[in-house]
């Protein structure tokens, strides 16, 4: 018989062996999990570098697991109705005009008549315009991005903004482009949401940065941060001014409302989502702000704040009842009209949105317009409105993918439904809707600019891009 005993006792020391390192690497993990641990909670030095190194692979690893299919991105939605283009028109009540909006589907925006047919169209990719010195080294797939929101300019130009899926910050910046969709000027700062627009041409818009500064006795806002600045752009889309909006906030009498940030803020505290200048002609009637003010929108916080962009301070701030609210347009006769997503609770089968018109001198709702069960109105995220010349109110309904027009009555008088559709990955059957972010009624004399020109296409937008 072979001798075995040598191997027996050679098999069980690597046996023991293996054993003994396993559990040594066991104990170092546990210890450096320990000490990693330790070293966060307790925030000895170094935790921020710890926690900034977790972050950052944290945010690496869902940007490579959850933004693999256009279709998962939250730039779609489940189609609510099979309808498509504009299902009502009541010419006698309507406001007169064409129609600009942007779609999530991608970089362009659609200009239609009241009928739906296609006036003129704008595309151009971010891949068109990047270049090195953007902030923004390595930026999503163009089908990963759309014009959050594009508005015309008095010289009928288009002026729009970029936003990604999967990327922090999520603005990639501006451009003002021609009827050709070739680039006029470009801004890449991280420009994100909302963008005003002023007579002589400069542009009032929003970046945002992470920071790593901290507050005295406000160790909730800890680094990293990211926060958001309100930008002046010469009108050839130079960065002439710059300021903090949290810095503003902070050495504000309205310090005190930043204690309240929400659990679910994930570091972005304000979430600036409008900023709207102060004319001449608002500033008139509204107690609350001057010409060059501007109006800001913190959609976490549910404050509507005005920044003096000259002292760098914010001079006003409220809350009111309303929840994750977007676009606070300031009226004429100085109240604030304004999109309640989220604060619609007395009706749930209305769905959870409204519009509401707001004394701000007593935070009374004046005037407001909400969905019944026949006409749902919900849009949990984006939207916005306009109070049009005739009195009437354009919404953009942007989870739902419609734009409706209403009276002051409530009556809708024009309806349209985005017509682009998708298979939905997730429900065999279903489709989906892209959203529409934002839109704008043109009833002035930059109409008449497109309506000397052939249709951009003879096929109206009811029909087209239908079911791709």
């Amino acid at each position: 018989m072979p001798d075995t005993g040598q191997y027996e006792e050679s098999n069980t020391t690597n046996t023991g062996d293996r054993l003994f390192l396993t559990a040594s690497v066991i104990g170092i993990a546990a210890i450096s999990f320990g000490l990693g641990a330790f070293v966060v909670l307790a925030e000895v030095p170094p935790y921020q570098s710890l926690k900034n190194a977790w972050r950052a692979g944290t945010a690496l690893w869902e940007q490579r697991t959850k933004y693999t299919d256009v279709e998962r991105l939250d730039f779609w939605s489940p189609a609510r109705t099979e309808q498509t283009g504009v299902t009502i028109h009541d010419q006698d009540k309507a406001q007169a005009g064409l129609t600009l909006y942007s779609s999530g589907d991608g970089p362009h925006a659609v200009l239609i008549d009241m009928d739906g047919n296609i006036v003129h169209e704008w595309r151009m990719p971010f891949s068109a315009i990047h270049d090195e010195t953007s902030p923004i080294p390595n930026p999503q797939k163009d089908e990963f991005m759309h014009w959050h929101t594009a508005k015309m300019a008095p010289d009928g130009n288009l002026i729009v903004q970029y936003t990604a899926a999967g990327d922090t910050p999520y603005g990639y910046g501006m451009a003002k482009i021609d009827r050709n969709s070739k680039p006029i000027w470009k801004y890449l700062g991280t420009a994100h949401h909302d963008f005003s627009i002023a007579d002589d041409g400069r542009v009032y818009a929003l970046t945002q940065e992470f920071r790593f500064n901290t507050y005295p006795n406000r160790k909730q806002l800890r680094p990293p941060r990211l926060d958001d600045f309100a930008v002046i752009l010469s009108p050839d889309g130079k960065e002439i001014k710059r300021v903090s909006i949290l810095d503003a906030l902070i050495k504000s009498n309205y310090a005190n409302m930043v204690d309240f940030t929400p659990y679910f803020a994930n570091e972005d505290i304000l979430h600036t989502n409008t900023i709207q200048l102060i004319d001449d002609k608002t500033a008139a009637n509204f107690a609350y702000g001057k010409a060059g003010d501007v109006v800001l929108s913190f959609r976490d916080l549910g404050i509507i704040a005005v920044l003096d962009m000259d002292a760098e301070k914010i001079t006003w701030a409220t809350r009111g009842p309303w929840l994750g609210q977007h676009d606070p347009d300031v009226l004429p006769n100085g109240e604030i009209l304004l999109f309640d997503n989220q604060g619609q609770f007395a009706d749930p089968d209305a769905g959870f949105s409204r519009i509401l018109q707001i004394d701000p001198q007593t935070n009374a709702i004046t005037w407001q317009y909400k969905g019944n069960a026949d006409q749902k109105f919900d849009s949990n995220i984006r939207a916005d409105q306009q109070r049009l010349p005739n009195g009437n109110t354009l919404i953009t309904e942007s989870s739902g993918g419609r734009l409706l027009e209403v009276t002051d009555s409530g009556e809708i008088v024009w309806e349209f439904h985005n017509p682009i559709r998708r298979d939905d990955p997730d429900n065999p059957g279903k489709k989906l809707v892209p959203v529409v972010s934002q839109a704008e009624r043109i009833s002035d004399a930059r109409a008449d600019l497109f309506r000397t020109t052939a249709p951009a296409s003879n096929t109206g937008t009811s029909n087209a891009g239908e079911a791709q």
